[in-house]
């Protein structure tokens, strides 16, 4: 299991939901790998934790249309 940490441009509380929406409903598919995230509007930050790997976790905060500054496994 692993943990990434994103740096995301989050300018409002609807970008923040969209990327909570996005990473729940990955996290009800126990195909994804996601046990548990964070986001966090104030620090423009997304700390994701489970199996599901970088690049995926990457691609599904990137279809909410928001822009990834960076990624790292924490």
């Amino acid at each position: 299991m692993g943990s990434y940490k994103f740096d995301v441009v989050m300018s409002c509380g609807g970008c923040s939901s969209a990327i909570t929406r996005a990473l729940n409903k990955a996290k009800e598919d126990p195909n994804f790998g996601i046990s548990d995230f964070k986001v966090d509007l104030e620090s423009q930050t997304v700390v994701v934790d489970g199996s599901a790997s970088l690049k995926d976790v990457e691609a599904k905060i990137a279809k909410t249309g928001k822009t990834i500054k960076s990624s790292a496994e924490i």
